[in-house]
């Protein structure tokens, strides 16, 4: 019995049985001896102690289960046997009342067996009068037909007149051979046919109700009414209805373009019309929803039940179908847009909340639409106008961050423009970090807020949010590819737009050039995988494979920021080489007199070179130098404590051809080479370019004797403060060396300066 409750069968037992062995402590073939042999045999004395605390425990368990069944089943044994004996006392009741009944119902058999007898004669009598008087009721309500159609008629009450005729419409056909019933037949076909023009009436009345619509179409169906005419007047009739609320919908959008909407009437309502107010999108979705959209479900739940359920013929069904498809689609497609057009309307406000509303009302409907015309899709058409209306938000906010970057470069400008006061530590009061981390902060902070308006789209408790054809088109491509990665792809064009602007027409602002380059840097490290993270988090984009990586953008923006300090450097070092060039080129190299200081050009070229200095050193780092010599280390940062190694020795031809010969094998100055982004590299380019330039144009010019001195004096002046700004100072002086050598060869009276005497004037100077 207890394999029989656990569900065991007795093939399984006996298979149990076979396979059981002495050592099984479960098993039914279990032996003691046999088993505490193998164990004595097999393990150690640690092990058997375990074993015994193990069985130990295995027993107790067993023994407090064995308890707490008992305890279980004892309960259950009681209220077993109560319910048993209260069972017997219900089935004693129960019998009581069973043995009471038959006896009752013993009696009336007979009692009514005894009524049947007596009553045998005069059921025959009673059934054939009854059957007469059943008759004489249906003549008389033949008889009264015409007066009581009249009556309803009169009264308005079209409907009870239907129900009468078609209730005697039968037997009027049946005995109209008759002549009493051919006169009323008459009577009837006049005044039905008057109730027909009645019906119609109602039924072109433009006052009337969908609802009303309705019943005239069912009474004219009753009516026998060709079906097919009907439908094309319900349908012309239904179409001026909703046309009505297609009016009211195409008047509030232009409304809300800004024109002035005249109704036709007199001239007070055309004074009204200046006062009207257009509604919000939520009330002119509502507007919609709860006129339109109710008004054409109502119209196609009574067209399913006037005309295609009433309709036996499968050719008239499937005309009187398309028919409604074809109405139904041609106004359906007016509402949609009007719609869309006025939800693009919505593209000046910033809150989304209002919207996501109103889409989300718009969609459900359209939803409950899509069970009263299966042979429609509404959902679809409404999906699209949702999903191009969110692709409209994020192309607005796109735009919106545009023009924010647009505006901070504007300020950035106006900043920079601005007279700069120095202060008490000779610092100038337009702080580029400080316009760098306000312009970088400005942006982060309008892309987050961006983001969080646009998390409206998704809610949880938006029904079109939760759909996969629109939410992950919504939020991978939409926000993360049309939105962030297009933003920081702008910021990478408008890059390249100031870099060609600076090559083709110049820059009034260096340094905005140099706060670009900064911001991309700054992108191009940490903002970027930030941005791309927190959109990721967001909006819940798991597939980020098929979008563009950060690594790819990243490498856009660290091009744009190489592009924006390769043109800073060249734009400040063509503003150098402008006074450079200038300074030569309005010089009288011949007939100049002996220099006694340095000329005011070179301070002036020093004193742009310190500025442009403390401007990159504010973004960034100094960067990596090379081993200067023990006396160029010595040497101060403001101006030199001791005599610079550097000097110019006057060669001879065959020194000159010697130095020639080593430049051959000496590496080769790139003038206009990649810089790197480190304040040194910045410096050792826009240097580089400012003496090529001088270089250039002093090959140009012919000098005299104290011509080629003040170019010394100049030289030397230039190498005593330009060498800590660049990486290698060598570079410094292999260039002004070209320098006074070009101008020793283009020189009429070769005489060179001491070089005591140089160093006296420029420590002077």
């Amino acid at each position: 019995m207890l394999k029989m409750y656990y569900g065991i069968s007795q093939d399984a037992a006996d298979v149990a049985e076979l396979t059981s062995t002495p050592c099984d402590l479960n098993g039914v073939n279990f032996e003691p001896d046999t088993y505490l042999g193998k164990l004595l045999k097999e393990r150690s004395l640690t092990e058997l102690m375990d074993k015994e605390s193990e069985m130990v425990r295995d027993i107790k368990a067993l023994d407090s289960d064995m308890q707490t069944l008992v305890y279980e089943n004892y309960n259950k044994f009681i209220s077993a046997t109560d319910t048993i004996r209260k069972m017997k006392n219900d089935f004693k009741k129960m019998e009581d009342e069973m043995d009471h009944l038959s006896t009752n119902m013993a009696a009336i058999t007979e009692f009514s067996g005894r009524i049947s007898t007596t009553l045998q004669d005069r059921r025959q009598q009673i059934t054939k009068l009854s059957g007469v008087h059943t008759l004489l009721k249906k003549l008389q309500f033949l008889f009264e037909l015409p007066t009581r159609l009249k009556k309803c008629i009169d009264m308005e009450a079209y409907s009870q007149a239907v129900r009468y005729y078609t209730k005697a419409r039968k037997v009027l056909l049946q005995y109209e051979h008759i002549a009493s019933f051919q006169r009323i037949q008459y009577d009837c076909n006049v005044i039905v046919q008057q109730l027909r023009g009645k019906l119609r009436e109602q039924f072109h009345d433009k006052e009337s109700g969908t609802k009303q619509l309705a019943e005239c179409v069912d009474l004219l169906l009753q009516l026998d009414e060709p079906a097919e005419d009907l439908c094309e007047e319900f349908l012309s009739h239904a179409r001026q209805k909703l046309d009505i609320d297609l009016a009211e919908l195409e008047k509030q959008v232009r409304l809300q373009s800004g024109e002035q909407v005249l109704p036709s009437g007199d001239a007070q309502s055309a004074t009204d019309a200046y006062l009207q107010t257009p509604m919000d999108v939520l009330e002119f979705v509502d507007c919609g929803c709860n006129n339109f959209l109710s008004n054409m479900c109502l119209v196609i739940a009574s067209y399913n039940d006037m005309f295609l359920n009433r309709l036996q013929q499968e050719d008239l069904d499937v005309i009187a179908m398309s028919k409604l498809v074809q109405f139904v689609n041609a106004l359906t497609e007016k509402y949609f847009h009007f719609v869309q057009q006025r939800i693009q309307q919505e593209t000046e406000t910033g809150d989304n909340t209002i919207l996501v509303r109103a889409l989300d009302r718009f969609h459900r409907r359209l939803q409950a639409m899509n069970k009263l015309l299966p042979g429609t899709d509404f959902s679809s058409a409404g999906t699209d106008i949702v999903s191009k209306a969110a692709r409209d938000r994020v192309n607005h906010y796109l735009q919106t961050l545009k023009q924010h970057f647009s505006d901070c470069l504007t300020d950035i400008r106006q900043h920079l423009a601005a007279p700069r006061l120095l202060g008490k530590d000779g610092n100038s009061s337009c702080n580029l970090a400080e316009l760098l981390h306000t312009f970088s902060s400005s942006l982060l902070d309008q892309v987050k807020s961006v983001l969080a308006n646009l998390q409206a789209f998704i809610a949880s408790d938006i029904t079109f949010a939760m759909k996969p054809y629109f939410r992950g088109q919504f939020c991978s491509q939409d926000v993360r590819e049309g939105l962030v990665v297009a933003f920081i792809r702008h910021i990478a064009v408008v890059a390249d737009e100031f870099c060609e602007t600076a090559r083709e027409k110049g820059i009034a602002a260096p340094a905005l050039l140099l706060i670009m380059s900064r911001l991309c840097v700054n992108l191009e490290e940490s903002t970027i995988s930030y941005v791309l993270t927190l959109v990721d988090e967001q909006f819940m984009i798991d597939d980020t494979t098929r979008g563009t990586m950060s690594s790819q953008l990243c490498g856009e923006l660290k091009d744009a920021a190489q592009k924006l300090l390769n043109c800073y450097v060249r734009v400040q070092g063509l503003m150098i080489s402008q006074m450079l060039r200038k300074s030569v080129e309005t010089r009288d190299w011949l007939n100049t007199i002996e220099p006694r200081n340095v000329r005011a050009v070179m301070k002036r070229v020093v004193e742009d070179v310190t500025c442009i200095d403390g401007e990159v050193g504010r973004l960034y780092e100094e960067g990596v130098r090379r081993d200067r010599s023990s006396d160029s280390t010595k040497r101060s940062t403001s101006r030199p404590a001791t005599r610079s190694n550097w000097s110019f020795t006057p060669s001879t031809i065959d020194n000159s051809l010697m130095s020639n010969i080593q430049k051959l094998f000496s590496e080769r100055i790139e003038i206009f080479s990649t810089v790197e982004f480190s304040k040194v590299s910045v410096l050792t380019g826009i240097i580089k370019i400012s003496l090529k330039t001088f270089l250039e144009c002093v090959r140009l010019r012919t000098f005299g004797r104290y011509g080629l001195q003040q170019i010394q004096v100049d030289a030397h002046y230039l190498q005593l403060y330009l060498w800590r700004f660049v990486s290698d100072e060598n570079l410094v002086h292999f260039l002004l060396d070209e320098i006074v050598g070009s101008a020793l060869h283009r020189c009429l009276d070769p005489v060179t300066m001491e070089n005591s005497v140089i160093d006296l004037i420029c420590e002077r100077g």
